[in-house]
């Protein structure tokens, strides 16, 4: 599965390379009207993604970034909050209290980009070819509750949904409800190519040499107002790159992504604005409970008695990130901090205390894996640091093993790894979006963990919440649950770092509350 949420970079896909980060010529300054954002995000295409631009088939965050400067949404997510607000709609909301019905009125006048007009139709054309098509590296899951969608009268859309649901406008404000015109994508086949025809703030004018470039849309119509005229992509292969290019003026804004001895550097620096903000990209350890070595709860718990969150953050991250003690992370409602509650601080004696009345003998032997190329160098030094803090109690014998992404989930998901680490970047700003994807039935991870209590009663409950703090008890009693029987363990939430030569405005809007890149925001003083 082909998660966006699965990653901290973006994940890439016979055609030619379109946009690849060893395509971009070192030297070459920022054009003066054009505003220049550099990334390590790539965006590439093969045989495995012949459609790289088309919403039914893409899920991952650095083209999703592209969809959302370039298409529209019913709803999309604020400037800053959680709640979601119209943009192609005038307004929405459930018909029933059951939070099964959903209806949204549409603004009049909607255009694509080509001319052609906007309307109800075209939002379920939309919708029911993302389900339709179904494609396996594409969002369709996340639209999968949808029973039907029809028109109303009044250029109105109603959605009839199999179960409650709170959180469906989070979803339709995502790239996977992306609008798009029939007549350039079909209603049960992809779109080939790199054009895109959306009614979004932006169009895309050119995809070339490692570069995507793109200029306002005249015909856009929506609640936001772009504040630059021309804007490109410009992604390189690995953060020294990147660094170079914004210290040179190659570029003029960086937002994905720095290591943390380069944000302490950039800091320093006159001519850098540096933002940071709490970012809701998680990480975090995954026990794979079939596993003879992770089977027994206690061996979890002691694991989980033992790990020094906040030795990592300072150590290895430089405290570019915090620590996290519950799989929601701080920010959202419903957090808790359950696992310091459940273990407070590392403690290598009721660590022993758990392993000896489960009768588990010690040394415990134990492999923790990652991936070696995926989620920055970073990597290697943090399971070398958990291995040493596990290590030093006497109670474990760790060992690390590491393998190039393709390899490294494949193996995860065929549950050859006894405990290893992943990422989480939200679809949304829910708490529903950090316990659905990993507990919840046919979750991403392919977990062999199941527990019936959460799976059957309370992710049910929070769903049926149109008022989401009314979901908050539910949400505690989960993370209750997660940190006693430790089929994840949380390790740190990340900071988002936005880096900008002087000149450059809206820098402190440029990620929205779920760090979803805002280019419209950004401009030139």
């Amino acid at each position: 599965m082909n998660r966006k949420t699965l990653v901290l970079p973006a994940l890439a896909g016979v055609m030619t390379t379109v946009l690849t980060a060893c395509g971009t010529q070192p030297g070459a300054r920022a054009d003066g009207d054009t505003l220049v954002v550099g990334t390590t995000d790539s965006f590439e295409v093969s045989a495995s993604t012949p459609a790289p631009f088309d919403p039914a088939a893409v899920y991952d965050t650095a083209t999703w970034n592209v969809f959302r400067s370039t298409f529209q949404t019913l709803l999309r997510l604020p400037r800053s909050g959680t709640l979601p607000e119209p943009e192609a709609a005038e307004k929405c909301g459930f018909t029933d209290t059951r939070n099964t019905h959903y209806r949204c009125t549409l603004r009049e006048g909607l255009t694509f980009s080509n001319g052609r007009d906007l309307t109800a139709a075209e939002v379920v054309h939309s919708i029911r070819r993302v389900l339709t098509i179904s494609d396996s590296h594409g969002p369709a899951a996340l639209l999968s509750n949808i029973k039907a969608i029809e028109t109303t009268p009044g250029n109105a859309v109603l959605f009839s949904l199999k179960k409650p649901d709170a959180t469906f406008p989070h979803k339709l404000a995502t790239p996977a409800a992306a609008i798009v015109d029939p007549e350039e994508y079909p209603a049960d086949a992809l779109r080939e190519g790199t054009e895109i025809t959306g009614s979004g703030p932006y169009v895309v004018d050119e995809v070339k040499d490692g570069r995507i470039r793109l200029s306002a849309n005249p015909r856009y119509q929506g609640g936001l107002k772009p504040r630059t005229k021309s804007v490109e992509l410009r992604g390189y292969p690995d953060a020294d790159q990147l660094e170079q290019a914004l210290t040179r003026g190659e570029i003029d804004l960086v937002t994905r992504t720095l290591a943390p001895d380069q944000i302490e550097r950039l800091r320093e620096r006159d001519d850098i604005d540096l933002q940071e903000t709490t970012s809701q990209s998680i990480r975090y350890l995954v026990f794979n409970t079939d596993a003879p070595s992770a089977r027994t709860k206690a061996v979890r718990q002691a694991v989980a008695q033992l790990v020094d969150r906040q030795a990592l953050v300072r150590d290895v991250y430089l405290r570019t990130a915090e620590p996290l003690h519950s799989i929601v992370p701080g920010g959202l409602p419903g957090h808790r901090a359950a696992f310091h509650t459940r273990y407070g601080e590392p403690d290598a004696k009721a660590a022993r205390r758990l392993l000896d009345e489960a009768g588990v003998d010690t040394p415990v032997k134990l492999t923790l894996s990652h991936t070696s190329d995926y989620y920055g160098p970073a990597t290697r030094d943090e399971f070398k640091a958990l291995a040493a803090q596990l290590n030093r109690s006497g109670l474990f014998r760790v060992s690390v093993t590491s393998a190039p992404w393709k390899e490294f989930r494949k193996a995860a998901v065929d549950g050859e790894y006894q405990v290893f680490g992943m990422g989480w970047s939200p679809d949304f700003p829910d708490a529903d979006n950090f316990v659905d994807p990993f507990f919840g039935e046919d979750n991403f991870l392919d977990s062999p963990y199941r527990n019936a209590e959460i799976t059957d009663r309370l992710i049910p409950r929070t769903r049926a919440a149109a008022e989401r703090d009314q979901a908050e008890p539910q949400f505690v009693r989960i993370q209750e649950i997660v940190a006693d029987e430790v089929p994840v363990l949380p390790l740190w939430q990340g900071k988002s770092h936005v880096a900008a030569r002087s000149g450059v405005t809206g820098v402190e809007w440029a990620l929205n509350s779920s760090s979803v890149l805002q280019l419209w925001e950004l401009g030139r003083g």
